[in-house]
């Protein structure tokens, strides 16, 4: 007995159902010590006590009891013993009667309840669900959609490597591109150019448009962008790289001629978007090349405005110098040694003799001339030597400017080829075509929509309320 008193506890009965096995254990005459031990004797008796049945025995039980009590109090002080039979059959009639007039009283509630869901079902359910049918089925203005695709693509590099030429040409090259054309056309910048160009305010302030899809006249611009943002629809497949773009109006040609339009934007933008970088790097890179050219220029400048003002060659004549020297030095030791040996007879020829020194004296003088050239000053103090650094340092400058003038040359070139590989170019995919059938409302599918959420709504307040009774009622 005590398992399966435990076994009844586990199956967590709720008091109402402990409540109703309670009075039909007292109805079947049952000793009882608890609400589980009453189920527990049900059952062994073989009455399941929550059967739907039993708690109309339970009710007719209690009004029987409660109609044999009154009778008993409407009685005389003295128990009759043996009851007439006419007696017993009309207390027998009367509490018939008594359980009928309790069977209709139930029934009666049970339809007044039915007949109050039903009221409050059509009220909020189905009143709305027909009017939204009206709405999209006779009032709502028909919309033509005409969808559009296209890309961005950039234009083939030549050469390059790493990742920028791992990723070249595919939608991850561009991806931030399509990004930004994305948001532009979503921006109320595109539907001010389109309202101005196509009259996109004027077409939905239309008075044909149905009152709900309709704009007010003179509307804001704020309350304009939220309807650009209702009818023209525009998302990025990022897998593929594709902008796909969806236009709404009432008229089909002028839908296609807002996706016209906005394609025309969506091209600008593109152009836009790398245009002024590639225009800084051209620019710097001329004007580098420029500077390049006008330093050679100063360079080549100098080194004949030194050249002008000195010797052509400062090295040559420097080098005959110092071979005249070197020469006349030979020249002279030769006469200085047959000097020597004509002094060196015991009679010598005096005419020789002095015919030789005349000679040395000669060749002394001329080496004194030329070392004297070599040291001459100028008169800006300036030693041939000094000449010589300064040309040469021109020269250098030259040689660097020239360098610096290639480095430029070959930048410019290769900026202008970086910047025709940075150049986006928008292709149409999908062009914008006029339909010739509608495509919004989807007038069942809508007004069966409606009619889902509003009996969802419906189902859980309905659902709240009743737990919430519940719990108050415990």
């Amino acid at each position: 007995m005590e398992a399966e008193l435990k076994s009844i506890r586990r199956e967590g009965l709720t008091r109402q159902q402990l409540r109703s096995a309670r009075r039909l254990a007292q109805n079947h005459m049952l000793t009882t010590r608890s609400d589980f031990d009453a189920v527990r004797q049900l059952r062994g008796l073989g009455i399941d006590p929550f059967e739907t049945g039993r708690m109309l025995e339970v009710i007719r039980a209690e009004d029987s009891n409660a109609l044999v009590r009154r009778t008993q109090d409407d009685a005389l002080p003295d128990r009759v013993p043996n009851q007439h039979p006419a007696s017993r059959e009309s207390t027998l009639s009367r509490r018939h009667h008594d359980i009928f007039t309790i069977q209709r009283d139930i029934a009666h509630r049970r339809r007044r309840k039915l007949l109050q869901l039903l009221t409050r079902l059509s009220f909020f359910v189905f009143l709305p669900t027909i009017l939204a049918g009206y709405y999209y089925f006779r009032v709502a203005t028909p919309m033509y959609s005409v969808k559009s695709e296209f890309l961005i693509l950039q234009a083939d590099a030549t050469s390059g490597g790493g990742l920028g030429g791992l990723f070249s040409g595919t939608q991850f090259a561009t991806n931030q591109d399509s990004i930004a054309v994305q948001s532009y056309l979503q921006s109320k910048d595109a539907m001010l150019r389109l309202n101005d160009d196509v009259g996109f305010n004027d077409h939905f302030s239309d008075p044909a448009i149905d009152p709900i899809q309709r704009m007010p006249p003179n509307a804001s611009n704020e309350v304009a962008y939220r309807t650009y943002k209702k009818y023209v629809k525009i998302g990025y497949d990022p897998t593929e790289g594709v902008i796909k773009m969806e236009a709404q109006a009432a008229d089909p040609n002028l839908a296609t001629e807002f996706s016209t339009h906005l394609i025309a934007y969506a091209e600008e933008r593109v152009d836009d978007l790398s245009r002024r970088k590639r225009e800084d790097a051209v620019r710097s890179a001329r004007e580098g090349l420029e500077k390049a050219k006008s330093d050679r220029r100063e360079a080549q400048e100098t080194l004949v405005r030194l050249q002008e003002g000195t010797i052509v060659d400062p090295e040559a004549v420097i080098a005959t110098l110092r071979s005249q020297i070197a020469g006349y030095e030979v020249q002279l030791q030769e006469k200085q040694l047959q000097l020597s040996a004509l002094r060196d007879n015991n009679r010598p020829n005096l005419a020789r003799v002095n015919g030789a020194e005349a000679d040395i004296d000669r060749l002394q003088a001329l080496l004194a001339d030329l070392n004297d050239k070599m040291t001459q000053t100028q008169a800006d103090d300036s030693s041939l030597a000094a000449k010589t650094a300064q040309v040469q340092l021109a020269q250098a400058d030259l040689s660097t400017a020239d360098m610096f003038l290639q480095s430029a040359l070959q930048n410019e070139k290769q900026t202008e080829l970086e910047a025709n590989r940075q150049v986006r170019y928008l292709t149409t995919s999908v062009r914008p075509i006029a339909p010739q059938d509608p495509s919004h409302p989807h007038s069942f599918e809508n007004t069966i929509l409606v009619f889902l959420v509003l009996s969802g709504i419906y189902l859980m307040i309905s659902l709240t309320g009743a737990i919430l009774r519940e719990q108050v009622a415990n």
